[in-house]
């Protein structure tokens, strides 16, 4: 086996990371004031496309924009006051560029560890590791 023959072998077995972060796109949170309540209508589709635990994004929010918060049996989140959609995906963003995209090469593909008492940010593209503050 030649060298061209190893390499085209090599990047066929690669997964495809070159993509821009472009390709990574968070939803806006479609929210809508019910009572005393804010429901954010696609949480559970906003979790699923940032690939994490709906538990973890909503002690962010809740953190983020000081209320209390719980996710119903149909997988909306119900923050106790009033919050407008700009509010709550300035706070998503945060989440994205703190437990999402990796600090060293911006991409997505990233996962969260636990390492003893530290939650790391492992990224599946470049390797890094990086601590978060959750």
């Amino acid at each position: 086996m030649d060298y061209d023959d190893m390499l085209d072998r090599a990047m066929s077995e690669t997964p495809d990371i070159e993509g821009s972060s472009e390709r990574f796109e968070v939803p806006d949170p479609e929210v809508r004031q019910e009572g005393n309540a804010t429901v954010v209508e696609n949480f559970q589709s906003l979790c699923d496309r940032l690939g994490r635990e709906p538990d973890h994004v909503l002690q962010f929010l809740q953190t983020e924009v000081g209320t209390s918060a719980h996710i119903d049996e149909s997988g909306r989140a119900r923050l106790t006051g009033s919050f407008g959609a700009d509010r709550l995906g300035t706070a998503i963003d945060e989440y994205v560029d703190e437990f999402v995209r990796c600090s060293e090469c911006g991409l997505p593909d990233t996962r969260l560890e636990r390492e003893g008492d530290a939650l790391l940010l492992r990224c599946e593209a470049c390797g890094a590791r990086s601590a978060t503050s959750g």
